[in-house]
């Protein structure tokens, strides 16, 4: 069984105190064998990134800038591959694996045009003979823990732009599925990164801590659970560092009465159930205003029944399993006492039955869920669809409002006035109108709002720029020695 390796200044490190198995969930069986970093070892990849630190942040951005170019091609060269790792250790299809990629390189493309990203600004003359300038600099080694549901693209979202601004990186992927980010290191140094400015590191909470209680370790970058992300900005920001933690989310789909039913169904369904429902902008909750719900249930019902799940490398399939047979049982153990809590269960995906030992499970609608129950206040993460009976707009809005999570909402209708107020005064980071998964592309940036971000930036564009640089403003003048003379008073321009 091969044994996946850390990256670190270049090297491919393979020894390891601890190892644990990777499994491929279309069949539950161990595939690979990962090495787990102590502290020690992750230690060494902080060292590796801090001594490449000096010559990468001296790199014209010409040169940097190259890296990107070089790097876009390579990914589009090779994205069959690389999707065809990401389907073998999470197990989505590999048209959404593909898909994964295409998004994550929408991110270094962005990363590509760090020349004018990183442009300062200038004020002459501010007082007579006096200049102001700005300029952004790297803020040193950075962080970049990454989760199991995307294992390329957010740690292109991340990785990129930290590079970009002249970072060295620490890499610590899910151990779920960890390959991806091995692949892309490879990729980058082939696309002409100098060692050690990416380091990919393996592990579980002991190589967290150490990257968050690393001194030189200047700022975190996470995506995960709400819980481990408020854990993490409080320990890392507790030590100085900057920190953006991306936490859960229970996005919620408002449908109005005049929604177009085709339109409304096809969208639910796809955000639902898209990647076995293991995305944080999953729709999760189908809030349903009047007698919609009963007009849109049909129609929901007919599209499941005639889904396609199994292996994700199957061209037929359109969903796979979940990422590990603990998602599994947890995912069903929420269908299990939904009716417990009021719920009318009117697709069980417990029922669906599937060959072999994979960690599959079919997909699950339920109906008249109610607002304190568990299947509405916690996130899943699975293929679970709840619908919410509101009657009207407002005590739609009300509702996702007052929800814990703002990550992301959708609202689907026909008139332009609702979906403009819906704008205004929904409380979330990220909205579609007729979109089910309003992910930002590259040129924005990606991020929610409540417990569903901790720290105050965004993920990925512009935001990310400001995150990984620090502003130095110098302000210059240059007197003739006759115009020189002692002044005790504050300075003051004029």
């Amino acid at each position: 069984m091969a044994r996946i390796p850390h990256i670190i200044g270049g090297e491919k490190i393979t020894d390891a105190e601890r190892t644990q198995p990777v499994y491929n969930p279309a069949t539950g069986e161990e595939q690979h064998e990962l090495s787990i970093a102590s502290a020690a070892t992750v230690e060494q990849a902080i060292a590796a990134a801090k001594a490449a630190l000096p010559e990468w942040r001296a790199t014209s951005l010409t040169k940097r800038a190259n890296v990107f170019f070089n790097l876009r091609q390579l990914l589009k060269q090779r994205s069959p591959e690389l999707a065809a790792i990401i389907t073998s250790e999470h197990g989505k299809v590999l048209s959404d694996a593909g898909g994964e990629i295409a998004r994550g390189l929408e991110n270094v493309e962005f990363a590509a045009g760090l020349l004018h990203l990183l442009k300062g600004e200038r004020d002459e003359q501010v007082s007579t003979g006096i200049d102001v300038h700005s300029v952004k600099q790297p803020v040193g080694v950075v962080a970049a823990i990454t989760p199991f549901n995307f294992p390329a693209m957010v740690p292109l979202w991340m990785v990129c732009s930290a590079i970009a601004c002249g970072n060295t990186v620490v890499l610590k992927p899910s151990e779920r599925d960890p390959s991806a980010s091995v692949f892309i290191a490879d990729l980058f140094r082939e696309a002409g990164l100098p060692d050690g400015v990416l380091n990919v590191v393996h592990g579980d909470k002991v190589a967290v801590d150490t990257l968050l209680d690393s001194p030189d370790v200047k700022a975190v970058s996470f995506v995960g659970s709400t819980p481990i992300a408020r854990s993490i900005y409080q320990r890392a920001s507790a030590n100085g560092k900057r920190v953006q933690a991306l936490g859960g989310a229970k996005n919620h789909m408002l449908v109005m009465p005049d929604a177009d039913l085709t339109v409304t169904a096809d969208a639910a369904i796809s955000a639902a159930y898209g990647s076995a429902g293991e995305r944080c902008m999953a729709v999760s909750v189908l809030v349903a205003v009047g007698d919609i719900a009963d007009r849109l249930i049909p129609e929901l019902k007919s599209r499941i029944a005639a889904l396609k799940i199994g292996d994700g490398t199957d061209p037929s399939s359109e969903m796979g399993p979940l990422i590990s047979r603990e998602a599994k049982e947890r995912v069903e153990s929420y269908v299990a006492g939904a009716e417990a809590e009021g719920g009318t269960v009117l697709v069980d995906g417990r029922e669906a039955s599937f060959e072999g030992n994979g960690f599959f499970t079919g997909v699950s609608l339920i109906d008249n869920v109610k607002t304190d129950s568990k299947v509405y206040l916690e996130e899943i993460f699975g293929p679970v669809l709840a619908i919410v009976r509101v009657d009207s707009y407002e005590e739609g809005v009300k509702l996702i409002n007052e929800h814990q999570y703002g990550n992301g909402t959708a609202l689907f209708t026909r008139d332009g006035a609702t979906a403009r107020q819906f704008e205004f005064e929904v409380e979330a980071g990220m909205v579609g109108i007729n979109v089910p998964v309003p992910v930002p592309v590259g040129s924005f940036s990606f991020g929610g709002w409540k417990d569903s971000l901790f720290g105050d930036a965004h993920i990925y564009g512009p935001e990310s720029i400001n995150f990984y640089t620090r502003s130095k403003v110098v302000t210059t003048r240059w007197p003739n020695a006759d115009q020189s003379r002692v002044d005790l008073g504050f300075p003051s321009y004029n």
